[in-house]
């Protein structure tokens, strides 16, 4: 099975879960007099929506790549990662803003009943379900989406716990304000999680990679090549779950172009045995000494700086 494939997989299930779960805790939240269950109900339908975005991009990233995207088009599930941030962020801010409004009113407001309970018992062991079966097809697939998926999800079960606690103390000592602080500890998560979601995704667009271990293997991955020196303005960026890399190394100026194509050759294999999803490796090589007579690297990463 290919990664559309799992991920079109991972999002009807997760779609078909969450879909039921929202319309069980919406209306039992209604039902209950439960602000904090009817706000794991807009967090759950979130994911809902979340689902319905997967689809989408599973059928995007399946397409081949073309002279316009000559990467493949699979920066489109970073997108939607993104896109996901802000939909779980606005979702958190307004379930922050309803349930502190009402706890600064003051309004007196009953205790939830019984089935409020019930559901979010039942909702707990789902996500559960669901966060393990999202993280399984994410590793499988190494898809940053659904890995973020199963994030919140898993973030989603400690909500849950976090309404449990606070209905069953709401209707224990008979006062509706703590169903209405546990809500918003819900909204606060949601946008905490929201805001980690964003920036792991935000890296990944500006080209980024906070990958220092794997930049340290690539050295030594270049050191073990004989007749391979100095690697440097060396630079590594993720394209969907795959590693794009670049390094420039340094051979003897002496060598014909036959014999240096050899050495990045051999340097591309000994990457490639040590870094594990590799999407290209792209070896520039320069007569060795040619890096001393530059001032500084415009870009890229060596040993010495990487020591630093």
């Amino acid at each position: 099975m290919d990664k559309s494939a799992i991920i079109k997989t991972a999002s009807l299930i997760s779609l078909f879960g969450n879909f039921v779960l929202a319309i069980a805790k919406i209306s039992v939240g209604i039902i209950s007099g439960s602000m904090a269950v009817i706000g794991d109900g807009i967090d759950t339908s979130v994911d809902v929506l979340i689902s319905i975005m997967t689809l989408f991009v599973a059928v995007v990233i399946a397409r081949p790549a073309d002279k316009e995207h000559p990467y493949g088009h699979g920066r489109a599930e970073t997108i939607a990662t993104v896109g996901l941030s802000f939909v779980l962020f606005f979702a958190g801010l307004q379930l922050v803003f309803n349930s502190g409004r009402f706890l600064i009113s003051g309004e007196h407001r009953q205790a939830p009943s019984l089935p409020a309970i019930f559901v979010t018992i039942i909702s707990i062991a789902v996500k559960l379900l669901l966060a393990l079966n999202q993280y399984i097809m994410g590793k499988k697939a190494r898809s940053a989406m659904l890995k973020a998926n199963a994030q919140n999800m898993t973030a989603d079960v400690v909500v849950s716990g976090a309404v449990l606690v606070g209905i069953t103390l709401s209707i224990y000592f008979d006062i509706g304000a703590i169903d209405a602080v546990a809500a918003l500890f819900v909204g606060f998560w949601v946008i905490k999680a929201a805001v980690c979601i964003f920036r792991e995704a935000n890296t990944e667009l500006m080209d980024g990679c906070s990958c220092e271990e794997q930049y340290k293997v690539i050295f030594e991955a270049v050191r073990s090549v004989d007749g391979a020196w100095n690697p440097h303005r060396t630079r590594i960026r993720s394209i969907a779950g795959f590693l794009d890399i670049d390094v420039d190394v340094e051979v003897d100026g002496a060598l014909t172009v036959r014999e240096a194509h050899d050495i990045s050759i051999k340097i591309e294999t000994a990457i490639r045995e040590r870094v594990e999803n590799v999407f290209d490796v792209m070896v520039h090589i320069e007569p060795y000494g040619e890096m001393n007579q530059r001032e500084s690297e415009a870009y890229g990463l060596s040993e010495s700086a990487l020591e630093k």
